[in-house]
């Protein structure tokens, strides 16, 4: 008999694959099921961006393979990107590695510095991936908590208190996902600082802060970051781009080429149009930003807020990017009886947050990556539900 690989046990289908094929029935059904769950903007690039992408597939020689390293056009946009938003200078040819995706760098950095048993410090609640390839590739996950409290930043005296002997990575993303909980430079400063005293190497993942953000921060920017830290962005987000593909590693140049020699023994560089287009995306004006980023968010995160307020559901009113986080009144025993309720009531899918950790569980997560006129017919389905004493009864 043929049996899969070991590491197969260790983790499951992601949740979204697994519960995206149920939607689809239901849809199949004719039940129109509203999507509110995943984060996967729904806006098109800059014309600029999408015109260049064309420009470039017009041009027959511009088909065939690229370098791993990205194209110098790709990395200096990607420099001059950090440069004009975050003041954070990187050497575009020693410290930038584009990425197919920022998911790809999770698998790239874990196998450039973490030997199987060795451990790696992973949020809860925080994005499932860290944890599945973390553990697919060997490591062992240990989680660290954020908690609503402590404005879901790391509490370093418990962190003080771990055995850190042999954590190597440590995760850590902000503007948070899925809280929505905000940057702060003292957590960054700190993070720094608590890299370099355990010798940890501490990966900043920054896709989020364009979104409903006007105070932009990097963990680069703290002096001596570079020594020890790593930070991912992505197009995906900021730029309505995330079917493209391109993302970013930030590092010094001995990380740098620690995680190319990685990638390069894994997969080759984008197509060329790809490239060229996000190279010109990166020079969006900040009109665009404003106009994509926040105007077109804020409009719908009142909704969602509307959405929370129905469903008796508190949350955070100044927390930043394209997903709003709250808790679930305490009749629900769990955020997936509610979601679930919400489903097949209301016909409205909706995250519950026990996917990203046992900190989540009391939680739920609407994503605000759907058209206005979708998120009001949502908010009155849940309005017309029996979730709501409007549409019955709560019991």
């Amino acid at each position: 008999m043929i049996q899969p690989a070991e590491r197969l046990s260790l983790v499951q289908e992601y949740y979204f694959s697994r519960k995206l094929k149920e939607v689809a029935q239901m849809n199949a059904e004719g039940k129109d099921v509203i999507s509110l769950a995943i984060g996967s903007p729904d806006m098109p690039p800059s014309k600029k961006t999408i015109d260049t992408l064309c420009s470039v597939a017009s041009d027959p020689n511009a088909h065939g393979y690229q370098i791993t390293m990205g194209t110098p056009e790709l990395r200096e946009a990607m420099s001059g990107f950090y440069k004009r938003w975050f003041n954070v200078e990187l050497d575009p040819a020693r410290e930038v590695l584009p990425l197919i995706g920022s998911k790809e760098g999770i698998l790239h950095v874990t196998l450039a510095f973490v030997n199987p048993g060795e451990e790696v410090l992973v949020p809860n609640p925080g994005y499932p991936t860290y944890t599945s390839l973390s553990k697919i590739l060997g490591a062992k996950v240990v989680n660290y908590d954020l908690v609503e409290n402590n404005d879901w930043q790391p509490d370093f005296e418990t962190l003080e208190k771990m055995d850190l002997s042999k954590v190597k990575l440590m995760w850590v993303n902000y503007p948070n996902m899925p809280t929505g909980a905000r940057a702060q430079m003292g957590t960054y400063e700190k993070l720094v600082a608590f890299a370099k005293k355990h010798n940890i190497v501490v990966v900043n993942d920054n896709p989020y802060s364009f979104i409903l953000n006007n105070e932009r921060l990097s963990i680069l920017q703290v002096p001596g970051a570079k020594d020890c830290c790593i930070e991912f962005n992505s197009m995906s987000k900021s730029h309505n781009m995330p079917g493209w593909r391109v993302g970013m590693c930030l590092a010094n140049a001995e990380f740098i080429s620690w995680i190319l020699k990685i990638k390069s023994n894994i997969d080759s560089g984008t197509f060329r149009g790809i490239q060229l287009a996000a190279a010109e995306a990166m020079r969006n004006e900040e009109e665009w930003h404003q106009q994509a980023n926040i105007e077109t968010y804020a409009s719908r995160r009142k909704i969602a807020e509307q959405i929370m307020d129905i469903l008796n559901c508190k949350y955070d009113k100044n927390s930043v990017g394209m997903f709003l986080w709250g808790k679930i009144p305490a009749e629900y025993s769990t955020c997936e009886e509610l979601t679930e309720k919400i489903l097949h009531e209301a016909r409205v899918f909706i995250t519950p947050g026990f996917i990203f950790g046992s900190n989540g569980e009391r939680y739920i997560r609407i994503s605000l990556c759907a058209k206005d006129n979708k998120m009001q017919e949502a908010l009155e389905r849940i309005k017309k539900s029996p979730l709501t004493p409007e549409g019955g009864t709560s019991e």
